[in-house]
């Protein structure tokens, strides 16, 4: 999965969509063009509720000596997920939903990358599987942080990039979440490719700066080079 996403739903319809009980997150929302290192609304389960944080994405392990290594952390594939010891102890107790209205993915045209917007033909979010954790620095700062569960791409994305994030049903979200009450065995087999109602199209440059956060980022242009590729 490429290194960008969005948000463009307003609060309210999320905290309606997703029943949730306690937004705490002060992020500023519609944002176009999400990074690695931002921080993001993230759904957690907590004392039986529902319950949204502000974390970053990027996840940085408790043991880390410095909060860098998080930028080598925006992903976990799913098919070595229990090999990885940053993530192997958080998959039992520490799983998450990042809200997505969509993500872009890069792929070279031409000898230049062509950026696509990848979202729901319904409009409606992607909730994405993700682990979280906490890490404390030398100075005591407390950071909430996560990282995004990849696998395989559905067979109309593949022509784009062979990787995609782990989007999970609706019905499926209060097991992957509620690590309470439901064990990593039983929620694995919720990590499989989308298989349905995910459409693209070509976006324009503006989205490989991290600085512009705009509608502009999402809005389909013409590209001549991308007309055969997806016959």
């Amino acid at each position: 999965m490429g290194g960008r996403n969005t948000l463009t739903k307003n609060i309210k319809s999320i905290i309606k969509d997703f029943s949730i009980d306690s937004w705490g997150s002060k992020q500023i929302i519609p944002h176009y063009n999400i990074y690695p290192s931002s921080y993001t609304p993230v759904l957690i389960s907590k004392n039986k509720t529902r319950v949204v944080k502000d974390m970053k994405w990027g996840l940085i392990p408790s043991w880390a000596s410095n909060s860098s290594i998080g930028n080598q952390m925006i992903n976990a594939r799913s098919e070595s997920i229990l090999d990885k010891p940053s993530f192997q102890n958080l998959v039992n107790k520490n799983r998450c939903i990042i809200f997505s209205s969509g993500y872009f993915e890069w792929k070279t045209l031409n000898k230049k990358k062509q950026p696509f917007y990848i979202t729901k033909s319904t409009n409606k979010i992607l909730p994405l599987a993700g682990l979280w954790t906490t890490w404390e620095s030398k100075k005591s700062e407390i950071t909430h942080s996560y990282t995004i569960i990849t696998g395989k791409a559905q067979s109309n994305l593949e022509r784009i990039h062979h990787r995609m994030p782990i989007i999970l049903k609706r019905k499926n979200i209060e097991k992957w979440i509620n690590s309470e009450k439901y064990s990593f065995p039983t929620v694995q087999k919720f990590l499989k490719p989308h298989s349905s109602d995910l459409i693209f199209h070509n976006v324009s440059a503006l989205v490989n700066s991290a600085r512009n956060n705009s509608k502009k980022c999402i809005l389909k242009i013409d590209n001549p080079y991308t007309i055969n590729l997806f016959k």
